[in-house]
């Protein structure tokens, strides 16, 4: 059994009822428990964080190496453009990692088209909605597989 660790980034907690038009109208409660779900199915172990704090997320980060979490699916939201300090403590950490983002980050504003993590990811998801996210854990289960 796999421990996989779901990040959420700034104002994902505010999904629902933020420009439901970008980021779809299911709450992040309701993504995490499919997650939740579909891990179990599996016969995985998920846990999720949402923080609007980077210190928060890089203390997860920190604290994943150290409880021996396998994967990390990150959707760094707003960190994506602008956090070296979560990009050096993933590379600390060496956990493979699936970068997420809700809306199409490469069709919207010209500061949202760089990320700081793209490039060392295993792989990333962009603009499928919350599909992106159940995406990624399939991608994180079949990585998962093949490291077996």
């Amino acid at each position: 059994m796999a421990t996989i660790l779901v990040l959420h980034g700034p104002n994902l907690n505010l999904l629902g009822n933020r420009e439901p038009q970008l980021y779809g109208s299911d709450s992040l409660q309701q993504i995490n428990q499919r997650l939740t779900d579909l891990a179990i199915a599996k016969g995985h172990h998920l846990q999720a964080l949402q923080s609007n704090a980077e210190y928060e997320l890089i203390d997860r980060i920190h604290d994943a190496k150290k409880e021996g979490v396998n994967f990390i699916i990150f959707n760094p939201a707003a960190f994506t453009h602008t956090s070296i300090a979560l990009r050096d403590a993933l590379l600390a950490v060496d956990i493979p990692f699936v970068e997420v983002h809700l809306s199409n980050i490469y069709a919207r504003e010209q500061f949202r088209q760089t990320s700081f993590f793209s490039d060392i990811a295993v792989g990333v998801i962009t603009g499928l909605g919350t599909k992106s996210y159940e995406l990624a854990l399939a991608a994180a289960l079949e990585e998962l597989n093949s490291s077996i």
